[in-house]
């Protein structure tokens, strides 16, 4: 129970609230077990409600009229997912699969809007969410459209540095072929450039750490989004 509530404390959506507040949240919240590999909703399907990463690890995904899969988000413990249309009453946007055995926290679209509707600071942290969902869709969209897949990858690396709190080397929890998906090419052209980045000393890979050799380099080239 404690872990739960932690987790739930530390999500982006309740940061900050008072503890009966969280309890409250962890009342309404429902337990759900995936194994490896199973969807947790369809894009189209009826937006019931939103979910929480516990534990384990879910992609967020498109597929076109071709059947080709394109990877938006990759989401691990703490993360919220389909929230966006909670309150709008539609459909998911997108398709949500499990690429680990996973424990998601599912919270019911109407238990939720009743309870956000008498705590006015539930309500700002979901503006200051959705707000961030909005910006990091903008600059996706900015990487795939404008940079090419040198600068997306550099970009993706840098941005891992962060979230991982360590500034000279990361490790991809996705494989190669979910690496690819997410940046918009194909397993073969990733191998490529990761070699390339590899000989001009930008980076040093093995397996799936990544080691940051040329910071200022790799902003360089997240900036410009070309290899010499």
């Amino acid at each position: 129970m404690k872990k739960i509530l932690h987790i739930i404390a530390e999500a982006p959506l309740f940061n900050g609230l008072a503890e009966d507040q969280l309890s409250q949240i962890r009342q309404i919240a429902v337990d759900k077990f995936y194994d490896k590999g199973k969807t947790v909703f369809l894009e189209g399907d009826d937006c019931n409600g939103f979910y929480i990463v516990a534990d384990g690890q879910v992609k967020i995904y498109k597929v076109s009229f071709e059947g080709k899969e394109h990877i938006l988000h990759i989401y691990g413990a703490g993360n919220p997912f389909g929230e966006v249309p909670v309150f709008s009453g539609r459909k998911f946007p997108a398709s949500a699969q499990t690429l680990l055995k996973s424990h998601l926290l599912f919270f019911p679209r109407k238990a939720f809007v009743d309870l956000i509707s008498s705590n006015p600071s539930l309500a700002l942290n979901m503006l200051a969410v959705l707000s961030m969902r909005l910006r990091q869709f903008t600059v996706q969209i900015e990487n795939l459209s404008l940079k090419e897949v040198p600068g997306r990858l550099a970009s993706y690396l840098l941005y891992l540095t962060k979230e991982q709190g360590r500034p000279d080397s990361v490790t991809l929890n996705i494989s190669k072929g979910q690496l690819a998906s997410l940046l918009g090419t194909i397993p073969e052209t990733l191998s490529r450039i990761i070699g390339k980045m590899n000989q001009q000393h930008l980076i040093e890979a093995r397996g799936r750490e990544i080691k940051i050799l040329d910071f200022s380099g790799m902003e360089d080239l997240a900036e410009h989004g070309k290899l010499q």
